[in-house]
This record gives C-alpha cells, sequence and structure tokens, in this order.
C-alpha cells in the first residue's frame, strides 16, 4: 500500500500509507489495455496532482503512493491490475506456472527493454529481487514482499547482517525464464507480483542506486523528462518503445507537487491543472456544480484510520486495549461522514476496505458505532488517556484538516479530555516522523489504498510484526499465525477465510481505529478528456487524451 497523502502506508502498499489520498502505505499499477478514445493529441502532456515523494525513486522503497504512483508508470513488472476489478493481468509475463502455489517457473515475453535500451531478461528481475530483499540495502518493502522466498531469512534476518547476498527460492534459468520457490505454498502470489516491488532494474542501478533514485530508468509506458525537481515537479514522457498493451494516448505526464489541495483545486478550476487527486473537502458541496461532466465520484478500494504509537509503553500497557476501543467509539462516523465530506465518505465497519475479496461487513462491531456511555466507560476501565492529552499528526498539504478537528471535536466532547490535531507541513514531513515511530502524542493520521485486491493486503501487510508498514508496532502472535497459515493455503478462498478470522482480533486488540472508506470525488480540466479512473482510486494514467 500504499499510504497516501490523502488516505495513508502499497502499502505502493500498498501501501503504511495521496496528496489527497495514504503506509500503502499505497498501491500497484493499473493500466488499461489499448481500447477506442476520443482523437487528440498524442503528443500532449498533461498535468497530475501529487506531492513530493518520500524517498528515492526505488522500486522495493516506496511504500506510500506519492513515489508509488510515479514508479508506476515508470516501470512494468510481471503483472498489472485491470481497471475495473483489480484482477492480474499479464504484462511482462507470458506464463507464470505452478502446481503447488508454492513452486514457480515464470516466462518473461521477450523484445522488451529498459528506457536505455538494455533487454530487460529473467536476470533483470532476479537480480533486482535480491537486491530489493537485502537487509543491507534498507528498502521499505523488502519485507512483507519478499519474505515469502526462500532464503529471505538469510538476505534478512531478524537480526544481524545477512548471511548471503541472494535468495536460494530465485534461479536465473535463460534469458526469458527464472524459477521461484517460496518457503511454503502463498496461494495470493500472482497478485502479489504485480506491486511494483517485483519490478526489474537495469545493469545502470546497482552502480549507483542513490544517483538512480534520482532519475530513474524503467521498462514501463513512460521515461523520465529532464530532472526531478524537488518540491516542484516530476515531469515524464512517453517511451516509444514500450511493448506494453496499455500503450499511452498521450506525451506524457507533469506530477505537480502541491502542498495545498485548496491550491491544487483552484488550479483546476482555471485549466492550469489537468487530473485531481481528491477534491478538497471544503468543496465537496460544490464541485459537481463547478466541474458539471467532469466531475468524478466513484468508489475506490481505500480507507481512512488513526494509527495509534503502541511502541509508546504508555499506549500499549495491560487495560489500554479499551482506552483504544473507548476512543474508537468517541468518535461519531456518521455525523462527521455526513457534515465534513457531504456523505462522499461512508462509515468503516471493518479494517478492510468494501468491494475487496474477503472484506467482512462489520467486524469492527460496536466499536466502530458512537456511544458516549460506553466510550466513557471502556476509557475509565483502562486506566485512562495517558496524560489526559491526544494529539493528531496528519499532513497539512491534503484534506485532512476539517476531519482532523472534527473527529478531535468529538473525542473531547465525549471524554472531557484534551485533543488537538499537529499539522506537518508536507506528507513527507509526517511520513517520517510516524515511519520512524516517533509520534508522542498518541495518535497519527494513516490509512490504506490497495495494491491487489484481496483482504490480506489490509492485514498481513498493516499489522503483521515487523511488516514494512506496521506503523503501530502492533504485535500479536497469534494474528502472525493465523496470517501465515492464510498465506499457506493454496486455495485462494479458503486463505480469504482465514485472513477473516485474523482481523476478529483486531477488534479485541484496536491497533488502529477505522474511520470511513474513500470515493474517488475529483474531477478533471477542460483541456483532457478520456479520464477514467481505476478499481483503487488512481487514475488510468496512460488512457488520458490531451485535447
Amino acid at each position: 500500500m500504499k499510504v497516501g497523502a490523502a488516505l495513508t502506508v502499497v502499502a505502493l502498499a500498498a501501501t503504511a500509507c495521496s496528496s489527497g489520498s495514504d503506509s500503502k502505505n499505497a498501491g500497484g499499477s493499473s493500466p488499461s489495455a489499448g481500447g477506442s478514445a476520443p482523437a487528440g493529441n498524442p503528443n500532449g502532456v498533461y498535468s497530475y496532482q501529487s506531492g513530493e515523494p518520500q524517498n528515492p525513486l526505488q522500486p522495493a522503497n516506496a511504500n506510500e503512493n506519492q513515489g508509488g504512483r510515479i514508479l508506476q508508470v515508470l516501470f512494468r513488472g510481471l503483472y498489472t491490475f485491470d481497471p475495473k476489478d483489480g484482477h492480474p493481468v499479464p504484462a511482462m509475463a507470458d506464463k507464470v506456472d505452478s502446481t503447488d502455489a508454492q513452486n514457480y517457473t515464470i516466462k518473461i515475453k521477450p523484445g522488451w527493454t529498459f528506457h536505455n535500451g538494455e533487454p530487460v531478461t529473467a536476470k533483470s528481475f532476479v537480480d533486482a529481487w535480491n537486491w530489493g530483499a537485502n537487509a543491507k540495502n534498507k528498502q521499505l518493502s523488502a519485507d512483507p514482499w519478499f519474505a515469502d522466498i526462500e532464503g529471505f531469512k538469510d538476505v534478512h534476518p531478524e537480526e544481524g547482517d545477512p548471511k548471503a547476498d541472494t535468495m536460494s527460492g530465485l534461479k536465473v534459468v535463460d534469458d526469458t525464464t527464472f524459477t521461484v520457490k517460496l518457503a511454503q505454498p502463498v496461494s495470493s502470489f500472482k497478485f502479489k507480483l504485480g506491486y511494483v516491488a517485483y519490478s526489474p532494474l537495469p545493469q545502470a542501478f546497482y552502480a549507483d542506486p542513490a544517483k538512480f533514485g534520482e532519475n530513474p530508468v524503467g521498462n514501463g509506458p513512460y521515461q523520465m523528462d529532464g530532472a526531478w525537481e524537488h518540491k516542484v515537479h516530476l515531469k515524464v514522457k512517453t517511451f516509444a518503445n514500450y511493448k506494453g498493451d496499455d500503450k499511452p494516448k498521450n506525451g506524457g505526464i507533469d506530477f505537480k507537487f502541491y502542498t495545498s489541495a485548496e491550491a491544487a483545486y483552484t488550479d483546476l478550476l482555471s485549466d492550469n491543472l489537468d487530473v485531481m487527486d481528491q477534491v478538497p473537502t471544503t468543496q465537496l458541496g460544490k464541485y459537481k456544480q463547478d466541474l458539471g461532466d467532469r466531475a468524478v465520484d466513484q468508489p475506490q478500494a481505500s480507507i481512512q484510520l488513526v494509527g495509534i504509537a503502541l511502541y509508546d509503553p504508555a499506549w500499549n500497557k495491560p487495560g489500554m486495549e479499551k482506552v483504544r476501543q473507548g476512543i474508537s467509539m468517541a468518535i461519531d462516523r456518521d455525523t462527521i461522514t455526513k457534515t465534513v465530506f457531504k456523505g462522499a465518505r461512508t462509515p468503516a465497519d471493518s479494517w478492510v476496505s468494501p468491494g475487496i475479496n474477503g472484506y467482512l461487513p462489520g467486524t469492527c462491531g460496536d466499536f466502530c458505532k458512537y456511544d458516549a456511555a460506553k466510550a466513557k466507560q471502556f476509557v475509565q476501565e483502562g486506566g485512562g488517556i495517558p496524560g489526559n492529552k491526544l494529539t493528531l499528526i496528519y499532513n497539512g498539504d491534503a484534506n485532512h484538516k476539517e476531519w482532523v478537528d472534527a473527529t478531535c471535536n468529538s473525542i473531547r466532547q465525549t471524554l472531557n479530555v484534551e485533543c488537538v490535531g499537529d499539522p506537518k507541513p508536507t506528507f513527507k514531513d509526517s511520513r517520517n516522523i510516524i515511519q520512524g515511530k516517533k509520534v508522542t502524542g498518541g495518535l497519527f493520521r494513516t490509512g490504506w489504498q490497495a495494491d491487489y485486491p484481496l483482504n490480506g493486503n489490509f492485514l498481513a501487510d498493516i499489522y503483521r510484526t515487523g511488516a514494512a508498514s506496521n506503523d503501530s508496532g502492533y504485535s500479536n502472535p497469534n494474528f502472525d499465525a493465523l496470517t501465515k497459515q492464510a498465506d499457506a493455503n493454496p486455495d485462494i478462498n479458503a486463505a480469504v477465510k482465514q485472513y477473516q478470522e485474523a482481523e476478529k482480533l483486531l477488534a479485541a486488540d484496536m491497533p488502529q481505529i477505522p474511520l470511513w472508506n474513500y470515493q474517488s470525488t475529483t474531477g478533471y480540466s477542460k483541456k483532457v478528456t478520456n479520464v477514467t479512473y481505476v478499481w483503487n482510486g488512481d487514475p488510468d494514467f496512460t488512457q488520458v487524451v490531451v485535447k
């Protein structure tokens, strides 16, 4: 996931979590194949509302959607995802064969090249995965994304230095074939292979990975167009030799880094911004009138949550789970979604977004329903709010102030404790604090945009002990065991049900508080057409037509 600025950590997780949306942590690539589109300017460049990526642009080092979305258009892995329902669609994969969900033979399509002309081979994948998994390279997506592969613990031990440079489960057979052996069967492995961390890398990467992160060379539909101008924008242009089915219908994208959603919306109305991430909450009551048939309102696989710093002993001592449950019941989700969001969000009743395979309505139960009396009772029985004060960190460059204030007001009035929002200037600033586990006021804004459409992506990638997007520092051996059993189940439907059992433990522990499910409430300028938003809320970048 991907965590997004407007949402959460996909997790690109996708994930942990956009400038209008979050610990992916934010998500997989979701292009659509060809198809007819209105005639336009094939060389035209359009602009997109984004924000400064948190980290260098290395495929295994992005678990937020500001960097993740850029990497998604620069790289193509074995799979992409269908725009409507998110099922895996072959990209570079010619065949991915397995009879036991543990041993895979992967054949890639020949003839693909990186933007520098280097051929993409089986070795390009194997070397990239080994490098991304190795603990010495400190890639955010190493665990859990490569943890399924046999030999992962040798390159990424829990403690100490790596015992090996490569994973024993990866073998190059020839230029277009490699094999993967997993430590155990994983029924969802093909779904995971669409995540950007599994992208191939050219040999130029290894000479200077940090330099590469400033000017990446991928194999995707777009290539870099000039230097990354930090805190301003990053431009990409169409890669003429791209071999994928989703060839761009435009000449490039200008990812413009905004520090204010209101400023982005003003630019949209004046046609100085072409495609928006999310409309500011202050404009939800009028954006459809402003934009007419250019307004978008559709479901997306994303959820907003409040994270809790469980690594702080004050928040993780015995009994504090009741305090956390009490805080959740002190939040009037119905009123906030109706007043602040004008009905453009729906109250969450689960830790998984609706529309995802395995979404189980009501998993959160009464803990996600406003109940002032029970909220007070639970907080008192759990030992009270530490210091009788809550601080909720969020990024000030997106659509959060209004709902953060409303959430704190609901908590304050219900529990008679101080609760204040603590805005940080940018998404990157807030993510650095959250990811560094330096939250001191108890609470932080997070969310999740799906990387692939299975409930495990919303659960193991955020709440399993040590997961890259586990920003709360949550650890429950029973949860870990259930999710690992689910991963090992070769029957995907049975695995989904096992994940549902694991999710029920989150209600008892409340490591993060589900708030509401997102809609894609957005729009586009008069200068573009054929603008569509895919299953997880991202635009279908290659299909936008510039008039």
